[in-house]
């Protein structure tokens, strides 16, 4: 009984430090625990169906909950959202064949993943000032006490489609308002394509073109390409795209961070 005793505690202490911020190694796991900011509508909160399998703990990757603080990553990760509509909207999201992808290439680090995608929301709510941006921008400072800062993954447009012209003007002026508020600015941001379809949705080519034009005008900023992925509704990535569009966002990401 004194044995079981004893190797309990043992136990405890070992789970907890696996978690960043752990007593006895908050430097070095600080270092090594790279956070990034997941924001936009529908794609970003996610709308994948996902399996059993799929909905199971992202080993060494970590969710910053309700209460904001880490814990284990699983689908959905948009579920701790402050911004988000009802829980059962919430499926799979680029987030997660992006932190699967992200630590197959950097086997050391964990990662943290801030959630706060909200669905149907323009550009617009997205402002400096707004709920939206305030709550992105709070959550992520916690998360950087016990993280470092990586990057950006934003994926909005859907609902600017009809009337793109002035996006890249507000989309300029997201990123610098986060890059200043958030202490980074040379920050990478990857910001992603929306579904786009000659014939059933003409209408989301231009604003396509102009979020691939974003790496030509500001600093340290990548475009997710939307070509040949499928949705399930004509607006929301199927499974099978969404895993690869977060694939696609890791190696944008990737490249950033490999020439800073």
């Amino acid at each position: 009984m004194r044995r079981l005793v004893l190797i309990i505690p043992l136990l405890l202490l070992c789970a907890c430090s696996h978690f960043p911020g752990s007593s006895g190694r908050d430097n070095e796991s600080r270092e090594n625990h790279h956070v990034y900011l997941l924001i936009g509508q529908s794609n970003m909160a996610g709308r994948a169906p996902f399996t059993e399998e799929e909905g199971e703990e992202i080993p060494r990757c970590f969710l910053l909950n309700g209460e904001d603080e880490w814990e284990p990553a699983s689908n959905p990760l948009n579920r701790y959202s402050t911004v988000r509509k009802d829980i059962g909207m919430q499926k799979m999201n680029p987030g997660y064949g992006f932190a699967k992808a992200m630590l197959t290439r950097q086997k050391e680090e964990t990662i943290g993943l801030v959630v706060n995608a909200r669905g149907g929301t323009r550009i617009e709510l997205w402002e400096k000032g707004t709920e939206y941006y305030e709550e992105a921008v709070r959550r992520t400072k916690i998360a950087q006490k016990t993280g470092v800062l990586k990057g950006i993954l934003w994926h909005q447009g859907e609902s600017n489609s009809r009337k793109p012209e002035a996006y890249p003007e507000k989309l300029k002026a997201l990123i610098a308002d986060l890059r200043k508020d958030l202490g980074t600015p040379d920050l990478p941001v990857v910001v992603g394509q929306v579904f786009y379809d000659e014939e059933d949705k003409p209408h989301t080519k231009r604003i396509n073109e102009l979020l691939a034009q974003l790496p030509d005008e500001v600093p340290f900023t990548g475009c997710v390409s939307s070509d040949g992925l499928k949705t399930y509704d004509n607006s929301h990535f199927d499974t099978a795209s969404m895993k690869e569009l977060g694939r696609r966002y890791a190696q944008i990401m990737l490249e950033l961070q490999a020439n800073p």
